[in-house]
């Protein structure tokens, strides 16, 4: 089992207390359980959304005694005032972020993650926290990394933010909530692998923390897209997004594996084998 998109630093229960554990520090106990929590259900491979205190690449540094390649970006990347700031680094102009990018590099990060659009609004389908960067940013984003020799993992939300980022050469898109046919198009074409973290909807089933009845439409229409990608010969993988808000680390795979499952039918190890492969070439 592979998990191509968690959060090492979050806990799946409060940001803010989990983040506050590795504040001055990395908590290295507390991740040595979790990577022990990986190894049990015979994961080998993971790949981290990064955060600005370390975890992750501290995480990386243990992963080997446990079996497990771990990738980081050792921070997430985005504009100032928008999505991701919590956990990430920001910038304001090309340069900035120009500079952030080569920080990345000094430091060893496997890859750049970039936060591109807002959150599912889980009490309303088809509404996004915020809208996506403009198609030109994206674009010159993406080429600035790829540059300098990175791939790049692009958090992503809404059809118009999605199909910018493929066209722009994007290695992964992750979540990818509400894609209409022309980003699934681009999607398939532009061989960019899909993480669609469907877990992180389907864990909300019966928490009664958001509408029920929106996390089902969200759940339904995410699961049709990922059908339809693959349809379309798009490249699928595994990730759950553990860390996030009732996604356990380790059982959070075990979601995420099922929902493919049920999303791609009798072909979805085949399916997502080849998008794994994919991942674990390009980071």
């Amino acid at each position: 089992m592979v998990d191509c998109h968690i959060h090492m630093v979050l806990d799946g229960v409060d940001w803010r207390s989990a983040i506050a554990r590795h504040a001055n520090e990395p908590d290295c106990a507390q991740i040595r359980r979790v990577l022990e929590q990986y190894r049990r259900r015979g994961v080998t491979y993971l790949r981290d959304g990064g955060d600005r205190w370390g975890v992750g690449k501290t995480a990386r540094a243990m992963a080997a005694e446990f079996g497990i390649i771990y990738r980081t970006p050792l921070y997430p990347i985005s504009r100032w005032g928008h999505y991701g700031g919590f956990i990430g680094r920001q910038y304001e102009t090309l340069q900035e972020y120009r500079i952030l990018v080569a920080e990345v590099r000094r430091q060893g990060g496997d890859f750049i993650k970039l936060m591109i659009s807002g959150l599912m609004d889980f009490d309303h389908a088809g509404v996004l926290t915020q809208p996506g960067l403009e198609p030109g940013e994206i674009r010159e984003l993406i080429h600035i990394a790829h540059e300098e020799g990175f791939s790049v993992m692009a958090h992503a939300n809404g059809a118009r933010t999605v199909e910018a980022a493929c066209q722009a050469g994007v290695d992964s898109i992750e979540h990818g909530a509400y894609l209409d046919q022309p980003a699934l198009a681009a999607l398939a074409s532009s061989g960019t692998v899909w993480v669609p973290t469907l877990s992180t909807i389907g864990d909300l089933l019966g928490k009664k923390r958001y509408d029920q009845a929106a996390v089902e439409t969200i759940l339904a229409g995410a699961m049709e897209n990922v059908r339809l990608c693959a349809a379309l010969g798009g490249s699928i993988a595994p990730g759950s997004d553990a860390g996030a808000w009732a996604v356990p680390h380790g059982v959070g795979c075990d979601t995420e594996y099922a929902l493919l499952a049920q999303a791609l039918g009798a072909d979805w190890k085949t399916v997502v084998q080849a998008g794994v492969q994919v991942i674990q070439e390009k980071f």
